[in-house]
Parts: C-alpha cells; structure tokens; sequence
C-alpha cells in the first residue's frame, strides 16, 4: 500500500514507540500464561505489567495520537515511525502464541497511527522465532498499511546471523520491508541491577554484538543489497569500536573473520543507525565513522531515556552542513523508508 508524507522535505524521527491503551485477555486470546497486561491508572497513566511485576509507567502519548501529534509539532517533526515496545514481541513463546500477540498488537497499532494521517507512519513485529510466520505477518502488515517491521536484535541465543533470521531478512529486502532492530532482552547480573545499568551499558552493548553478527557472520555476504536496515541507539557502541574490530580481523583472522570476506569497516553502506546518542561529540564521531548519509534522527520517543526535544543533537551539532542536517533530519530517512524513489 502506497504512503503518503508531508512534502518539502520532512523531518522524520524513525525511532518512537506505542502501546495501545487496550488489549484482549491474552491469556485466553493466545493461551500460555504471564502475559503483560495493563493496569489502567488514570484516563491519561497507566502501568505496563508483567505477571505481578511493575514493567514500566506509560502516558496517553503511548495511545493517544491527538497527544503524540501535539508533541511532534511542538517538537518540529513532521513524521514519526511508530514501532512497538519491545516488551511485546514475546520471542520466547510458542510460535503459535507468538503469532497471535503479533497480529493483536499489529491490528492496534494500525487503529492508533490511523488518526494520525500520513503523520504516523506503523511499523509492526513479527514472531521472528518462525522465519515462514514471521515472513507470513509482515506480508500481512505491509498489505494492511504498515510500512516495516520492527525486530528484536536476537531471539534467544539465536543473532541475526541465524539462518532462519537471515531467511526473514532476506524476504524484507524482497518485498520492499525496511528493518529497525532494537536491542531488548538483555543479559542479567546482580551488576547490572543498579542505575539502570542493563540500559545504559547492556542495550549498547546487545546491539554492538548485533551489528558484529550481521558482518561477521557473513550476513551482508548473503542478503540482497536492498536489504534496508538500521539499528537503534547510534549502533550501539560499535562505532566508537569499529576500529577495535578491523585491527583484530586483520591480526587474528583466524579466530575473528568468521563468514565475511572484508574487514567490518567494508560493510557501513549496508545499514543505518539512528541519531539517539545525546551529545555533539558523539554524534561527530557517528557521522564521522557511518558517514552523513547513514545516521537518521531518532528520539526513542515517548519513554524517559529518549531525546527531548527530539532532534536536539541534531539541530545543535554545528560541525554539519545545512545539507548534511537536512540528510540527517529528512533524507536519508525517507531513502530507508523508501519514500523518495531511492533505495
């Protein structure tokens, strides 16, 4: 299905998040048991749960598209991506269950970005722990009128070097289905339970090794070039260790070069990262490493830890170009969206 967008060159957030205010019994929509749910506080709050367990408090802008759209226009943006909440995307159940939560969420999604016009442009999830139902649900979606899909950065102990992952990879790069990975999942430890430490060093460090199965592995040796993908966060911390990753697959091939036939910095055409990285040095040193035509201004819009105003870095950074900004702020994201003629 053919989208639509603002003309005259359109600032695009690609990275926001949703969570329909309601959903059925998952219990007995999908079966199994311990499924999130949400505990209704207010007309404009609520909390996420899992089982007993407090998940995160969310607002109206994770529902209430009259208040996402105010946000953005207060914000300059013209053009949100709206993603699921990774939360939902329940890669460690059956297939079957997992399916079913897919489509729920997919369906909802649609009913919030709906009101906003050709403002809120819906991305979906998949039951990515099943390559032929994943392939399935985002055939679905993109008929229905979402325009990607969303994935976790692994199910499991399964990367996305995984056959079965590289299969639904290759299927989005056929049928036209840009990709946005977001970490999730992340590895636990007493260590990690302080200061939010899971998210502030586990996420960059998931989505570094996310980035390092894709080259590694042999995934962009494989997948079509028109596979359009873009990692959340900046990339993680892979570009601030890219060079790290080059010395060594130089110097210890043996162990290091696993699938790929160049070293990793051969491969930064093949995929985007967003611009939610909150500070001008860092930002220079992403544009520096991927290169101005590969960074696309993220918020992580609505939840505590996104950029507010969204695209501050971006706009501040006074090392770009008038030209440069407006790739970072419009351009390249309507070319991984493929809203413009360009892949």
């Amino acid at each position: 299905m053919a989208t639509a967008v603002p003309a005259a060159s359109p600032v695009v957030d690609v990275h926001t998040h949703v969570v329909p205010k309601g959903w059925p019994d998952l219990t007995r929509a999908c079966g199994g048991s311990g499924w999130p749910w949400l505990r209704v506080d207010s007309e404009r709050a609520a909390m996420i749960m899992v089982g007993d367990s407090s998940f995160r408090p969310i607002g109206a802008e994770c529902w209430d598209a009259d208040t996402r759209l105010a946000d953005m226009t207060a914000d300059g943006v013209d053009v949100q991506v709206v993603s699921p909440t990774p939360v939902f995307f329940c890669y460690d159940r059956p297939a079957d269950q997992a399916v079913k939560v897919a489509r729920i969420f997919n369906d909802l999604t649609l009913e919030v970005t709906a009101a906003g016009g050709d403002r809120l442009l819906p991305f979906c999830q998949v039951p990515l722990q099943d390559p032929e139902a994943a392939c399935a649900e985002v055939d679905r979606c993109l008929a229905a009128g979402h325009v990607g899909v969303e994935i976790g950065n692994h199910v499991g102990e399964r990367d996305l070097d995984d056959a079965g992952i590289v299969t639904f990879l290759t299927h989005c790069a056929q049928v036209g289905a840009p990709v946005f990975v977001h970490p999730w999942d992340m590895a636990d430890s007493p260590r990690l339970d302080r200061w939010m430490a899971r998210w502030l060093t586990g996420m960059p460090a998931e989505t570094h090794l996310s980035v390092l199965a894709m080259i590694l592995g042999g995934v962009f040796d494989r997948v079509p070039e028109t596979l359009r993908i873009c990692f959340a966060h900046g990339g993680g911390s892979f570009p601030f260790w890219l060079g790290r990753a080059d010395n060594a697959w130089h110097r210890r091939g043996d162990l290091v070069r696993g699938a790929s036939t160049a070293p990793p910095s051969s491969y930064l055409s093949r995929f985007y990262v967003d611009s939610v990285v909150f500070s001008a040095p860092a930002l220079r040193l992403l544009v520096d490493t991927m290169g101005t035509d590969r960074v696309l201004m993220g918020s992580d819009y609505p939840y505590p830890l996104g950029e507010h105003p969204a695209g501050t870095v971006v706009h501040r950074a006074d090392f770009l170009t008038d030209a440069q900004r407006a790739d970072l702020l419009s351009g390249n994201a309507l070319r991984f969206l493929g809203l413009n003629g360009r892949s």
